[in-house]
Order: structure tokens, then sequence, then C-alpha cells
């Protein structure tokens, strides 16, 4: 592999930094487990080892690199024989938990811009963590504006959320980690947003086994380094994603570089991969996973990505998703698969008409969740009333069988679709 002197120089820079940083910040972090689940390794016919940083200190690996960097400001100001005054950032979730959980372990002043967009659920969790959370702005790039001026104004330092060598080498420790463990994994998959986290598992693994493939994933709607390989950043127009914590305007220059050196591909996924993959995590392996985190899951179940050799790594980058997010998820997964099925009809609005669907639905196993009726519609006629029933199913075919049953008592209700 030929490298350009600049990318060689920082790849360097972030190994030898990270060798500091593992043994820097396991005082202060989790070494998160690494786990294989045979459901996964059955349906990609390798075995698939899970890094689960969804269970590190403040649920995302984004701990890792603010601690470093916090750590490496504090040894700076002290050779000087000054103490540091404070740091900011601007996040709207992950980075926001890590930076400000980071200052709190090292007793350093800490503010946090956040959108107003931002969701309570992250803003109570930044809180939680000691920091002032200043909400500005509607968009990332409107908190980012105000940090820099409050990094300014109060001589605070700003902590990039990727685009740094040190941040990169903390996350340069979850690839220590990992080699520590297995020494020569196949492949590596990284998710990747703005790159911090692929580029410094990427130095560390390669360093130390050159052999092993890192692939980083992005969504469809946000795959702003694979826009800036190609050298089209100006064409990339992010869309809403569900794995919104990769979601950046413009990805690192520095960690591009490292990036484009280093990775060996980088595969695209898309939403409905992107639900699959979260509700599969919770329902056969049991883990609660945020969409960038299941972004290399996603990779594998689509086949977007097949493994050729064992092992496989898949690095589980965070767990912090919206309650609400994740239900929504659910009951989206649930209908895809037919366990949660709704169907629509008409029938006579007199006593005993409902009872009559119901007992049908019950006798084959349904059970009911919900029940909406609309006789307000113009087009019904005014002695009969528009049904949707949604209950639970074990089968399609469970459901079929009840729809037949229902017509043949002249009731005519279709799957809603």
């Amino acid at each position: 592999m030929k490298f350009t002197s600049d990318a060689l120089s920082l790849i360097d820079e972030v190994y030898t930094l990270s060798l500091e940083a593992k043994k820097i910040i396991h005082q202060y972090v989790h070494k998160t487990p690494l786990i294989t689940n045979m459901t996964l390794n059955n349906i990609v016919g390798r075995t698939v080892y899970l890094k689960l940083e969804n269970m590190q200190k403040t649920g995302s690996f984004k701990v890792r690199g603010a601690l470093f960097k916090i750590y490496k400001l504090i040894q700076e100001y002290k050779s000087r024989g000054e103490p540091l005054p404070g740091v900011v950032a601007a996040s709207s979730g992950n980075h926001a938990q890590g930076v400000a959980y980071a200052a709190r372990m090292f007793g350093i002043p800490a503010i946090i811009v956040m959108p107003k967009t931002a969701s309570a659920t992250k803003i109570n969790a930044t809180k939680s963590y000691g920091a002032q959370v200043v909400l500005y702005g509607e968009i990332y790039d409107e908190a980012y504006e105000k940090a820099i001026e409050i990094s300014r104004s109060k001589n605070y330092v700003f902590i990039h959320p990727y685009d740094d060598p040190m941040v990169m080498a903390g996350q340069a420790t979850i690839g220590h980690e990992i080699i520590d463990e297995i020494s020569n994994p196949a492949a590596v998959l990284v998710p990747i947003g703005g790159g911090g986290l692929i580029s410094g598992i990427a130095v560390a693994i390669k360093k130390r086994s050159p052999s092993t493939k890192i692939i980083g994933v992005q969504p469809e709607n946000a795959a702003g380094m694979l826009y800036m390989l190609n050298n089209k950043l100006n064409e990339y127009i992010p869309r809403p994603s569900i794995a919104d914590g990769v979601m950046v305007k413009k990805p690192g220059d520095l960690t591009s570089k490292i990036v484009r050196e280093l990775v060996d591909d980088i595969v695209i996924v898309d939403e409905e991969s992107i639900s699959y993959a979260i509700n599969f995590l919770l329902e056969r392996a049991k883990i609660i996973a945020e969409g960038a985190g299941a972004l290399p899951i996603a990779a594998l179940l689509s086949k977007r990505y097949t493994p050729l050799k064992d092992p496989v790594i898949a690095v589980i980058s965070g767990g912090n998703i919206d309650p609400t997010l994740l239900s929504r998820i659910i009951i989206h997964e649930l209908a895809k698969d037919h366990r949660l099925v709704s169907i629509v009809g008409e029938l006579m609005d007199r006593p005993g008409e409902l009872g009559k669907v119901i007992e049908v639905l019950a006798r084959h196993g349904l059970n009911i969740v919900d029940i909406r009726h609309d006789r307000w519609d113009p087009r019904l006629l005014p002695s009969m009333a528009k049904l949707e029933i949604i209950f639970e199913a074990k089968t399609l075919t469970d459901v079929e069988e009840a729809l037949r049953e229902l017509r043949s008592k002249g009731f005519k209700f279709i799957i809603k679709s």
C-alpha cells in the first residue's frame, strides 16, 4: 500500500497517540464485550463478533476520544503552568454526552451547545453528567458557530467530534481491544459519519494486523464520506436517516485522509435495512443499538457486504436510540413480518355484529390490540360502519384462514396495505 507523505505522518501520529490512550483511558471507560451470536452466524455463514460499544460509558464510543483529548489538554496546560479553563463542544447526541462525562471525570468545566431541536432525553442526559447545556439554533451548524463563539469569549478549548488526532487516537483503543482478543480478524465493519471512529480503528488494526479488511458502512441518506472520497462532496445532500448519529454535513479533512489510505471499502445500506438490523439485534441478540450502531449488521443482513473468511467483527458503536423511535421500529418490523396486522372492512352498524367478527379472530389465535370505527365516511350507507382491527398474529396463515372464515359469514375484510 502506498501512502502519501502527509497521510503516513498522520497515521503514525495517531498510532503513537493510541498506544498512550490505551494506557490512560482504561481507568475511566469500560473494555467493552466482544461477543458472538449463533443466529447471526447462521444467517451470514461466518463467525461474527459484535464489539458492544453500546455498553460503553454514556452508551457510545464517543467518550473514548473525548477522554483522551481532555487528558492531553490538561497535560499541555500543566506543562505551561496553567490550569485548563474549560472545554466546549457542539453536538445533539453522543459527542455531547462523551465530552460532558469526560470533563466531569477530570473536574473540568464543560459547556455543550445543542440545537433547540435536540431531544429532551439527550439534553437531560448531557446535563446529568454535569455540563452546562446551551440550546441554540435549529441545526448543528448553528450550534457549532455558537460553540466557537463561546470558546473564544471564555477561552475554553473546543473539542471537535472527529477531526482531531487525539480524538481519533481515543477511538483507536477499540481497535486495540479487538486485536488483543482476536489477533487476525478477516474483516472489521465500522459505521462512518465524520470518520473519527473508523480512522482510529483502521490505524490500530492495520498496524497490528495488516491483512485485516476495514469496511466502512454508511446510510444511503448520509453517505458523505463516500461522496468526499469520490470528489463529489458538492453533490452531497444529506437526508433524514434512522442512523442520525452518522449524519454530518462534511466529513473530516484529517479523517478522510486516513480513510482513503486504510479503509478497503465503503458499503451503503438503505433505511429498511437499518430498521431491520435494529429490530434483529433487539429480538435475536437482546442488544439495543441506535441506527448508527446497527449499520454493520445492516450491511451483513442485507448482503451489501459478504465476508469471505472468518472471523468478522461488527462494531456496534452506540445504543442511544430514542425510545419513541425504537417503538416505531418494532411496530414497523412486526407489521412487515405479518406479526402485527391491520384489517379493514364494513359491517352492519347494529349490536352483536362486531362480536361475531371478534369471535372468529379469537378462534384463530389473533390477539386484538386496537379497534377503530368510522361512521362518518360519506361513502358509507347510513346502516353501515367502517372498521379497522389491529391484532397480533403468529403467522400469515392464521390471518388468511380467519379472513376466509369471515368471508364465509358475509364479512368482507382485507389486509390493510
